[in-house]
């Protein structure tokens, strides 16, 4: 055989290397693209792809979060206000002065925790963040009361990862840590994306001699 047969037998092959020529004419098979990681939410940085230590914030999705649970909760509280007025408009015998203050003042107690449901879980955002390094993780919250919980990795005895409706609805988790000894047993982190929160489980387990006690 020729170097020009040769070569024309070389083409002929498919390109994986096999022996079964291909068609005349026929372009070769594309090699399919790898398989795309796992993605988070969207919105949400895998923990793993930064810095394990420094000052981190919770998830900014907390803030919606919680405003959509204020309006809630500001809903139920001004429903069950108003009943109350109007089981007093009609039960009790206040002069006419206190009758025409009833409404006024449901109104405002309903815009005051409306207006409170809006503004502090911003404020609360602001004033909550954690630290990791190698000994654990550190917890640092309160707006006018600071608490900072440290809690070590050699006395972690178990962790969970927990999400409600409403939270899996932002993408949202939070971690409970328990930990041996009666001071601070039950420690949660919530506002955490999903992620985040299981690999900040796997990240504070403790490893090798470091189990817990």
């Amino acid at each position: 055989m020729d170097e020009t047969s040769a070569t024309a037998a070389g083409e002929a092959r498919a390109p994986n290397g096999s022996e079964a020529p291909l068609a005349p004419g026929a372009e070769p098979p594309r090699e399919s693209p790898p398989a795309p990681e796992p993605l988070l939410e969207k919105g949400h940085k895998l923990e793993s792809d930064l810095d394990p230590h420094g000052v981190r914030r919770l998830d900014p999705q907390f803030v919606p979060f919680q405003q959509a649970v204020g309006w809630i909760v500001t809903a139920t509280v001004s429903a069950s206000a108003l009943a109350t007025v109007g089981i007093v408009w009609l039960a009790a015998d206040l002069p006419r002065w206190g009758t025409a203050l009833l409404i006024p003042t449901w109104l405002l107690f309903t815009l005051a925790i409306g207006w409170l449901s809006y503004v502090w879980p911003a404020i609360h955002y602001r004033h909550t963040s954690y630290t990791l390094d190698e000994e654990g993780i550190e917890i640092r919250s309160g707006v006018w009361w600071r608490q900072v919980i440290s809690v070590p990795r050699s006395r972690v005895q178990h962790i969970d990862v927990s999400q409600g409706p409403m939270e899996r609805s932002y993408g949202l988790g939070r971690l409970v840590l328990y930990t041996a000894g009666t001071n601070h047993s039950r420690v949660e982190l919530a506002g955490l994306s999903h992620g985040v929160a299981f690999w900040l489980r796997n990240y504070l387990l403790p490893r090798g001699s470091d189990d817990a006690v």
